[in-house]
């Protein structure tokens, strides 16, 4: 989800700036208002024509990255990169080898990159760990993943179940709206669904009383469901900036805080530390309700896109503070999601991933490191918004694989094994050869073994779920025993 919610804020390296001239000047018009789609249209002309040169091949590679098109960034990548490039255009060049599954090149890119920027923290990692990837894709799985139904053809993300069972997340289906000249897409409307018993998730409507013209979502609900967090643009407040040379006006995303009566949203505020310079967005409240994080482009961060938090204290904010090292990095980190139990889930890519946006996690009780959750979530696309309701036990993220935002469902795999251990009721002594048959709940035999010298058997099983042990032993009398729920 590179499209939307990544930072609108370029850099451009001045050093390319001489190469624009009367050929790239309705191309670079475009790229400057952010309309890559467009930009990238035109660029294309003149990169298949006469009028080629590095400056063109590096913006229509740019325009591509930008919406996430990884098949024709890194074909105009590599074109770029015949010439010495900056640092970031080979970090850029190797996410997008990363994203199209071309790791061994990607690794190549790195070490650009690295040899340019041995200081970024991004370069370290790599160095010291460039073979990371056996390793990520030797990790326990922690999740069982599916599509949700709620998924449309357009937009889809930032699901959040709340405990009264409503769903609520951003989406571009509202085709009655008009589209983003972003990426063609309509603006972004919050949406509410239920969750029903089954696991699915139908009847999402439109949240009208909150949504605008412009881009709205995604949210935050509060643990008592009575006060969202979202995000929506600037432009609501009148506040934006003008660019006379581009001439065009230039929004933000903004926070704001809304509360429910009746089952309506109403009282819809932006937040005090809201600035026309920067984006504030992707909020998530913690359970208390006194700490708000999100993620900002703002001033004082480690680059591209941070978390952030911020004290909250009824309508009173104090001042926002970044997450550190632990958690950014030069590149972009966003979509917080805080757990009752404080877990902060995030997207990066900056951090070792499989390519694209990856999800990671972070105990801030305990300070640990950041921990990629690796696969079926975490693909070489991006996989960002990961959401968790502690209570229900379930979870939902987006990501782009199939090549549209969509929402999925992930359920945490237990990842606990049951240890049936066989003694002679008499004489406590461990029986060896004893049969012991695994059940689940609808009596499917989960694994049947014979237990081994120490009269063991071990079983992987899943959370939540009750199991019962047949064991027998010919020359003993037959029992059958219950086995405890297994809490994830």
């Amino acid at each position: 989800m590179r499209n939307l919610y990544v930072t609108l804020s370029f850099v451009m390296v001045s050093g390319i700036l001489s190469a624009q001239n009367q050929y790239t000047k309705t191309a670079d018009k475009l790229f400057n208002r952010y309309e890559y789609v467009d930009a990238a249209k035109e660029y294309l002309k003149l990169a298949e024509g006469s009028k080629a040169d590095n400056y063109v091949y590096k913006q229509l590679a740019e325009s591509y990255y930008n919406v996430f098109n990884t098949k024709d960034a890194v074909k105009w990548y590599a074109k770029v990169v015949e010439q010495k490039q900056d640092a970031e255009t080979y970090y850029k060049y190797a996410q997008m080898l990363k994203a199209e599954g071309n790791f061994k090149e990607a690794d190549k890119q790195m070490q650009q990159f690295a040899q340019l920027a041995p200081n970024d923290q991004r370069a370290k990692t790599f160095k010291s760990n460039p073979n990371y990837l056996p390793e990520l894709k030797g990790q326990s799985k922690l999740y069982d993943i599916v599509k949700s139904d709620v998924s449309s053809d357009k937009i889809d993300f930032g699901a959040v179940l709340t405990n009264d069972n409503n769903v609520y997340f951003a989406s571009a289906r509202n085709t009655s709206k008009r589209n983003s000249n972003f990426n063609e897409e309509p603006y972004l409307d919050i949406y509410r669904a239920t969750y029903n018993a089954n696991g699915t998730i139908s009847d999402a409507v439109a949240v009208d009383n909150l949504n605008t013209r412009w881009h709205d979502g995604p949210a935050s609900i509060s643990s008592d469901g009575n006060t969202m967090y979202y995000g929506s643009e600037s432009f609501n407040e009148k506040e934006f900036t003008k660019d006379k040379v581009k001439n065009a006006k230039f929004g933000k995303i903004y926070l704001y805080k809304a509360t429910k009566e009746d089952d309506n949203w109403s009282n819809s505020k932006p937040l005090p530390f809201n600035n026309k310079e920067y984006d504030v967005r992707n909020p998530s409240i913690s359970k208390d309700g006194k700490t708000l994080y999100f993620s900002s482009n703002m001033p004082g961060g480690f680059g591209g896109e941070d978390i952030w938090k911020v004290a909250v204290n009824g309508d009173e904010y104090g001042t926002p503070e970044n997450l550190g090292a632990k958690v950014n990095t030069e590149a972009n980190e966003s979509f917080p999601f805080i757990t009752d139990d404080n877990i902060l889930f995030f997207s990066s890519n900056g951090k070792q991933g499989f390519g694209g946006l990856d999800v990671f996690k972070i105990d801030l009780n305990k300070g640990s490191e950041a921990m990629n959750v690796g696969e079926p979530v975490n693909t070489s696309k991006d996989d960002f918004a990961f959401t968790y309701n502690a209570t229900k036990k379930v979870g939902f993220f987006s990501s782009n694989r199939d090549g549209n935002d969509d929402i999925f469902k992930a359920d945490p795999v237990c990842n606990v094994q049951a240890l049936v251990r066989v003694k002679d009721a008499k004489t406590g002594k461990v029986i060896e050869g004893a049969t012991v048959m695994l059940v689940d709940e609808k009596q499917k035999t989960v694994s049947n073994q014979t237990t081994a010298l120490n009269g063991e058997t071990l079983t992987g099983v899943m959370c939540n779920t009750a199991y019962s042990t047949q064991v027998s032993k010919s020359g003993y009398e037959s029992g059958i025993f219950e086995v405890k729920k297994a809490e994830n």
